[in-house]
């Protein structure tokens, strides 16, 4: 079963500064309806302006995921990490028993990224912060696993403290990959158009799939897309 959340549906917050759009309920943005997806709790479609960004502000016992779509983040925390995550790559944070961080966008441009909280299976974890490099070239077959706290992934990926995965990749025109989940899938269109089986998604939807184990995406158009696989 697909179910698509279209970009205009979305939560939305305009700060000025920060244009956020959210697909689950997030500060003031409130959705009974919409308040996870398994122990997927956030994804905020955020576009940062030059030279702002989040001030220190405090997270515990959850695992955040960053993923820059362009331009670049500046991430410091009380931990002493700081490290800068451009387009295309990832960053982890496991939140566990408190840290405090900040999250700028020193650019001479606007930044746009996903910001992806996921619940952890386990509490009270010491903090930590990671962030890595992927490869820029498009995908073939499948999709690049990103993030994930599988044992059969151990150093294939950024890790997080959670029964999940999360896959991304840019693809051609054109072009199909088939994807392969363990439980159920949130897709996000970052750039262009594809088709999931046979439902069109559009630069910024989103879609629930559920009561499957694999799934065929094909680009309409060049694109890049992200899944989320949850339990």
């Amino acid at each position: 079963m697909i179910k698509i959340y279209p970009y205009e549906s979305l939560g939305a917050a305009n700060h000025g500064w920060l244009n956020a759009h959210h697909h689950f309920s997030f500060a003031e943005y409130r959705n009974p309806d919409r308040v996870h997806f398994g122990n997927l709790r956030v994804i905020n479609d955020d576009i940062i302006a030059a030279k702002n960004g989040f001030p220190p502000h405090p997270h515990q016992d959850m695992e955040i995921i960053t993923y820059v779509r362009s331009g670049a983040i500046t991430h410091k925390d009380s931990m002493g990490n700081e490290g800068r995550t451009e387009a295309g790559d990832v960053q982890v944070m496991s939140a566990g028993t408190g840290v405090t961080h900040s999250e700028f966008n020193f650019e001479d441009e606007a930044t746009t990224l996903y910001q992806i909280w996921i619940f952890p299976n386990k509490q009270r974890v010491t903090p930590r912060w990671d962030a890595m490099q992927f490869p820029k070239e498009v995908v073939r077959d499948k999709l690049k696993l990103l993030v994930s706290g599988r044992d059969e992934d151990k150093d294939k990926a950024l890790f997080i403290h959670q029964d999940a995965a999360i896959y991304g990749g840019r693809i051609e025109k054109g072009s199909k990959v088939t994807q392969e989940i363990k439980y159920q899938a949130y897709i996000l269109a970052s750039r262009g158009e594809v088709t999931i089986n046979d439902m069109k998604l559009k630069q910024g939807d989103g879609a629930e799939i559920t009561e499957v184990t694999q799934f065929e995406i094909t680009a309409n158009t060049d694109a890049e897309v992200l899944v989320i696989d949850v339990p």
